[in-house]
């Protein structure tokens, strides 16, 4: 396993310098869609899960079958120092649409870290869309802890002239984390509420977080926002 590993590292080390910084390459081979390209080719669960480019050498390879199945390599960081590891996310899965406005998706990701001996990071997603609205769940298995994350983006354009992005996230350490004065941690929440809309070219973006923490658990908080305790950000973006 690990010398078809490096060799897939090495087929896309030599051709890191084609298509680094440019758009992806795609072909069609027979039922098979191959994509390659320096920015990952798909995001999974609904925008859930989606790998991520770090470092200076990135890329991968993306394949999809007309019946739905799917898989992929994504190497985030081509060339590792002493501070950043060499890491790859593989995963598989299928996505199908039932008739125009229902469907549906199953896979899973794993990341390695193939240069060291650092344990790998199982995680399992699914993905529904329902008239519109999208509804994304992941549970993440890391050697230390394991997470669950739920997704819901609705479809309130029209009826409220915003777009609305909800996600809740539970986090189990495997072993409490000890806090001078405040007891243990374990388990703790956190949540994001996210309004976007288009307005005179601008894409606006207002976006709401938190977490179940108190102020003195803050120092040991490792989810997913920003930051631990209640933040209100607003954003306005145009491209030129």
């Amino acid at each position: 396993m690990r010398r078809y590993v490096w060799g897939v590292m090495a087929l896309w080390l030599s051709g890191c310098s084609t298509f680094v910084d440019q758009k992806p390459e795609k072909h069609e081979l027979g039922d098979f869609d191959l994509t390659m390209g320096a920015s990952p080719a798909r995001s999974m669960a609904q925008g859930l899960v989606q790998p991520k480019a770090a470092g200076t050498f990135h890329g991968g390879l993306d394949v999809s079958h007309t019946s739905g199945w799917y898989f992929g390599q994504w190497a985030a960081n081509l060339s590792p120092t002493d501070d950043a590891q060499l890491k790859l996310d593989s995963y598989a899965g299928y996505k199908q649409p039932l008739g125009d406005f229902i469907g549906y998706e199953l896979g899973t990701l794993v990341h390695s870290y193939p240069s060291t001996s650092t344990d790998g990071v199982e995680e399992y997603y699914a993905g529904l869309s329902i008239f519109g609205n999208r509804l994304g769940a992941s549970f993440s298995l890391k050697p230390d802890r394991q997470d669950h994350t739920l997704l819901a983006a609705l479809d309130t354009l029209d009826r409220l002239g915003f777009g609305m992005t909800v996600k809740y996230s539970t986090h189990a350490l495997n072993e409490p984390i000890l806090l001078n004065g405040q007891g243990y941690v374990r388990t703790f929440d956190d949540w994001s509420l996210n309004l976007s809309r288009a307005w005179l070219g601008f894409n606006l973006n207002m976006s709401y977080s938190d977490s179940s923490m108190t102020t003195g658990q803050c120092t040991v908080y490792s989810g997913v926002n920003s930051y631990c305790e209640g933040l209100v950000q607003f954003k306005a973006s145009r491209s030129l």
